[in-house]
């Protein structure tokens, strides 16, 4: 399968001798995670949510599925580090019950999934990690606001996504 580059460690030749530092490492570690956990999350809310959700679940579950596989490569591949493995399960924040719980659910996914990716930006110094945590932090934004305008929060896109 013919992956973009979202998710690639630099290739050039001065960059090939250095390695990546520990805490740019530590991100896309953290990063991962969040993918696991929000594929999790997608999963689960998809027996709650009514159909007209479930498209748009389904949709967003293969969006970070390719994040996931595109994390997992850069790690193992071009990074040479072991990818954290997903948990059994994870805890919701809240018990999930009917569609606005599931709804919940997910919005609470997108945003740790984007707190991770910036630190991604943050914690990077190549530019390639540092435009594909970009790109996953404006994905994530639009699937975010997806979930808080149904579910009826507001604002439906939260000043500076990803911080607290």
């Amino acid at each position: 399968m013919n992956r973009p580059s979202a998710v690639r460690a630099p290739a050039s030749q001065e960059q090939d001798d250095q390695s990546i530092p520990q805490v740019t490492v530590e991100a896309l570690q953290r990063a991962l995670a969040s993918e696991h956990a929000a594929l999790w999350a997608y999963k689960m809310a998809l027996a709650f949510v009514p159909p007209d959700w479930a498209d748009r679940a389904r949709s967003d579950i293969e969006a970070h599925t390719t994040l996931r596989g595109q994390i997992t490569q850069t790690l193992s591949v071009d990074v040479g580090a072991r990818p954290v493995s997903a948990q059994p399960a994870y805890t919701p924040p809240q018990p999930v019950v009917d569609a606005p719980s599931a709804g919940a659910l997910l919005v609470s996914a997108e945003t740790d999934a984007i707190a991770a990716w910036r630190s991604v930006t943050e914690r990077s110094a190549q530019v390639p990690l540092r435009e594909a945590g970009l790109k996953a932090m404006i994905e994530c934004t639009g699937r975010l606001a997806f979930w808080r305008r149904v579910t009826e929060r507001s604002p439906v896109v939260p000043v500076f996504p990803g911080r607290s």
